[in-house]
């Protein structure tokens, strides 16, 4: 009965013992802690400025998801453009609708200022 999920409970078995391992060997293997050297920004240069709490602009996050979004819509044009010829006049309309969805749901975040950088 549980026949069919042994490969599953295996590669889960293994997955986790690595991931221990994985964790044990970085924790014996490093070098020891934090230092002055170590602790010190390391970006600029320069003393960090303000919490590094402190909350982003919503704008961040909404062009981050604008992006995936539109990226990974992009991506569904891939196989399309690879089977185009097998497709015909039909994917070609289909294509053609999606891509007309992506530039009106484009236009409208446009409009509405999400891309605006205050």
């Amino acid at each position: 009965m549980l026949r069919p999920y042994v490969p599953l409970l295996v590669l889960l078995a293994l997955s986790v013992v690595n991931a221990i391992f994985m964790v044990v060997l970085s924790t014996v293997l490093s070098p020891g802690g934090a230092t002055k050297v170590k602790s010190a920004p390391y970006e600029s240069g320069m003393t960090p400025l303000g919490n590094p709490r402190e909350r982003f602009s919503v704008k961040f996050y909404v062009v981050a998801i604008l992006f995936i979004v539109f990226d990974v819509e992009t991506i569904f044009l891939l196989p399309w453009a690879v089977s185009a010829r097998r497709l015909g006049w039909a994917g070609f309309a289909a294509a053609g609708i999606f891509i007309f969805i992506l530039t009106v749901g484009l236009i409208y975040e446009w409009k509405k200022g999400a891309l605006e950088w205050d």
